[in-house]
């Protein structure tokens, strides 16, 4: 079974259950956002599993791309990647357990022809604020017999952990609950019977997880939500895995024409050593994740998605080196991509020519660095006579003034004969790297977690004010401004836009002025739920890029949508009158890509 006839008949089998399919939305979050790339596909639904009702109903389905670049360093094996597709099914405030998990065994077994022996459930084992998943315990007794299963046991066939618990962040205003989790043995001994998934994962992939997002985060711990939801996602590369009976993710039709492609210009077989083989692996993660990523308008660059676009080009270079790929291993591969992908992203073959371009363009400029930094290896190591620590200072210092990778002057030693103790190098190596991102792992961290920053009062008022400053700028400088995304903390805004020039004093006043003049008037914020073409036709505008269902929530500030001083499509949420907003002040501004500037507002202490 191809992996487009798997999400064919998962679409197909919750669209018969009454859900509707939203959009696969970009890799780049627009909105308001703290995430550097999409990493779920729930992460688009966050205000609606709060409780904003979505304008397609209840129940939802869709397929989502997603990056986890923080998971970078641990591809090379046969199941981690750092770009991959989430299945996701959703219940907001409708059905709950009795429903999701008879569902999604059924949808596993009967639709996809999965082998229940080597299947296994795991729940929530309880915590201080919730018990023990009993309920979801007894439909896995009663799901598992329906199978040919017979009186499957705690300890055998389900298994209850306290880690069986679900939650974005730490924010007050997280949402979380306990979850009920999917598992294959996919290793050599049989059906896997007797082995604890957990205490033998590298013999178990998880396939799915059921999230009963029931629990809002508070100063006091966790609280019931009034509406009780449903988060379903599943691996998407996983589960083909699994029904194409492979154990090596790179070996099913989501990579393995790409890694033909690495053999035919390497000259190497995949299966030639496993060396070879992992690196093999890292090039196609990477030329998907890269190809995925210049798809949603990302170009290379040293700040946010730009450096993570670069970072994995670069990669890709290095490591095609050790294959005997010395030029244009990312241009080579862009065209397997788009042909692989094209029945998923119509639109990619057209934008083909272009991501070629642009990364043949970063790996030309990869390759002068290497070049110009050459000269100045060659000589720090023939003057060179300490040990593997100092060689790992050298590697740093490389690395920090030339962007020279730490592990290449590595191979430069060993070539030259110069003995390396590699544990003590690599450890004093990320101990200086350790210390030298200490200052900014704060600000890191909270672009890997998501939606707003929290759902604090301030947070709430922030992204309500953004609305305002999307349409203060479009007054000041014109109709064609467009926000290209935002982030929001409890501590300020940042509003991204197109436009070519640094505003002015003059400007950046009267932009200002016009926010805390419609803050001052008091008006009502209120929205609309509308067929999509409709609201194009009122004049609401929506952020740069991104994808909408048939029907679309407007938020509008004023006493009508006709009247209204903005209206803008969006999910919330937001406070009920601008009178509730505090005074802003505008406080930076920069460029962030060509025709594109950030400003920073807070508000008026």
């Amino acid at each position: 079974m191809t992996s487009k006839e798997i999400l064919d008949k998962y679409i197909n089998f919750y669209k018969e259950r009454g859900h509707v399919q939203i959009p696969n939305v970009s890799l780049v979050p627009g909105g308001d956002s703290t995430l550097l790339f999409v990493n779920s596909g729930m992460f688009p639904l966050v205000p609606y599993l709060a409780g904003e009702p979505h304008p397609a109903g209840k129940r939802l389905v869709n397929i989502q791309r997603s990056i986890r670049f923080e998971d970078i360093d641990e591809v090379g094996d046969n199941r981690h990647t750092t770009c991959f597709h989430m299945i996701g099914n959703w219940s907001l405030g409708d059905y709950f357990k009795k429903e999701q998990l008879p569902w999604i065994w059924q949808f596993f077994v009967e639709e996809l022809g999965m082998d229940i022996n080597k299947m296994y459930g795991t729940v929530f084992s309880g915590n201080e604020y919730a018990p023990k998943d009993e309920v979801s315990i007894s439909l896995l007794k009663e799901i598992f017999p329906k199978y040919g299963i017979d009186d499957p046991k705690e300890g055998e066939r389900i298994f209850a952990y306290e880690g069986n618990w679900w939650q974005r962040g730490d924010a007050i205003g997280e949402l979380g609950g306990p979850d009920s989790e999917v598992f294959v043995y996919i290793g050599d001994e049989g059906t896997g019977f007797g082995k604890d998934p957990e205490e033998y994962e590298d013999e178990f992939l998880e396939i799915g997880n059921s999230v009963f997002m029931q629990f809002v985060k508070t100063e006091n711990g966790w609280e019931e939500l009034p509406q009780k939801n449903v988060d379903f996602g599943g691996g998407f590369e996983r589960i083909a895995l699994v029904v194409q009976g492979k154990k090596d993710i790179f070996e099913t039709d989501n990579f393995w024409p790409i890694i033909e492609k690495i053999e035919e210009l390497s000259g190497k077989s995949y299966y030639e050593s496993e060396e070879i083989k992992r690196v093999m692996r890292i090039l196609a993660d990477h030329i998907r994740s890269s190809t995925f990523i210049a798809m949603d308008g990302v170009v290379p660059s040293n700040k946010d998605q730009g450096y993570a676009l670069r970072r994995f080009l670069r990669r890709m270079v290095r490591f095609a080196r050790k294959i005997g790929i010395n030029e244009n291993v990312a241009g080579s591969l862009v065209p397997t991509v788009a042909s692989m992908f094209e029945w998923l992203y119509p639109d990619l073959p057209s934008k083909q020519a272009n991501i070629i371009s642009l990364f043949v363009e970063e790996e030309e400029k990869f390759g002068k660095t290497l070049a110009k930094a050459a000269k100045k290896v060659s000589k720090r190591l023939d003057n060179f006579g300490g040990d593997s620590a100092n060689l790992a200072e050298i590697a740093f210092d490389l690395f920090q003034s030339m962007g020279y990778p730490p592990e290449m002057l590595l191979e430069d030693a060993t070539d030259r004969g110069i003995e390396v103790n590699d544990e003590e190098f690599y450890k004093v190596y990320k101990d200086k790297f350790k210390k030298h991102q200490e200052g900014s792992r704060q600000g890191a961290e909270a672009k890997f977690k998501g939606g707003l920053a929290d759902h604090s009062e301030q947070v709430v008022k922030y992204h309500t004010t953004t609305h305002l400053l999307h349409w203060a700028l479009r007054q000041v400088l014109g109709e064609n401004v467009v926000q290209h995304g935002s982030n929001i903390t409890g501590e300020r805004l940042r509003f991204d836009f197109n436009h070519d020039a640094k505003l002015t004093q003059e400007e950046v006043e009267k932009v200002e002025n016009l926010v805390n003049e419609k803050i001052k008037e008091g008006l009502n914020v209120d929205f609309v739920i509308m067929p999509k073409e409709e609201a194009l036709k009122t004049g609401a505008i929506h952020a740069f890029g991104e994808k909408y269902g048939d029907d679309v929530k407007v938020y509008f500030i004023g006493d009508s949508l006709e009247n209204a001083v903005s209206k803008e499509f969006c999910g919330g949420p937001h406070v009920k009158n601008t009178s509730k907003l505090d005074p802003i002040k505008i406080y930076k501004q920069e460029s962030v890509g060509k025709g594109v500037r950030r400003i920073y507002a807070k508000k008026v202490e």
